[in-house]
């Protein structure tokens, strides 16, 4: 399964309502980008609560959802176009059900790794003017994923985002996601079994552990 990425985006943070910092809002990039630890050449990470690298150094959230999204909140300017919510990576085919934790891809010359969903926050509200957004996020699973960079590299609008590894092939992104983020009492076992995987990152170790301590 070869994917098409049609936009690579990158942000600088700016104020959003609140007078809260962010980079959410990207723009598409021209030409060959660097891809390395840190994620995309030019991209801003202000929180690195939710994001950051090196385990969530990129960001993908599928570009069918988008649909989804605009039937939520409605056409407004702040979801236009690729980079609207966050992402860097801006990927039609791709979906959290599909895809796993510790899954590798080679993106132009790069190599990067599926290490945990994105767990929605309030920024992403502020940011569309409209509450609920996350609540629906959670519910339907529509969360996104980041990735680590395994090799860095160039790659460019209309490079192939191509899978060359499986990683744990039970643990989609969206089981993780709905596991740890969705709220209930989880199974203890599936939990340890998530925190243990080799390829999951850190931050979603410390939010099991914080969101679900052992009786």
């Amino acid at each position: 399964m070869s994917l098409t990425v049609e936009a690579i985006c990158a942000g600088r943070a700016a104020r959003l309502p609140g007078d809260k910092r962010s980079a959410i809002s990207k723009s598409p990039l021209d030409g060959p980008v660097e891809i390395g630890p840190r994620g995309v050449a030019g991209d801003e990470q202000v929180n690195r609560k939710y994001h950051g690298f090196p385990a969530m150094a990129v960001h993908l959230y599928p570009a069918d959802h988008y649909a989804w999204l605009r039937d939520l909140v409605g056409e407004r300017p702040t979801l236009a176009g690729p980079g609207s919510m966050g992402e860097n990576l801006f990927v039609h085919g791709i979906e959290e059900t599909a895809v796993c934790i510790g899954d590798r891809f080679r993106l132009g010359t790069a190599i990067i790794e599926v290490s945990q969903p994105r767990q929605p926050c309030a920024t992403i509200e502020r940011h569309l003017g409209r509450k609920g957004v996350v609540k629906a996020i959670v519910e339907s699973g529509r969360c996104g994923m980041f990735f680590r960079v395994i090799e860095p590299g160039l790659a460019q609008a209309g490079d192939s985002l191509d899978p060359i590894e499986q990683g744990a092939a039970d643990w989609t992104v969206r089981r993780a996601f709905h596991l740890v983020y969705a709220g209930g009492k989880p199974d203890r076992g599936e939990l340890e079994e998530l925190a243990s995987l080799p390829r999951v990152s850190d931050r979603l170790v410390h939010d099991i552990r914080r969101k679900h301590p052992a009786a």
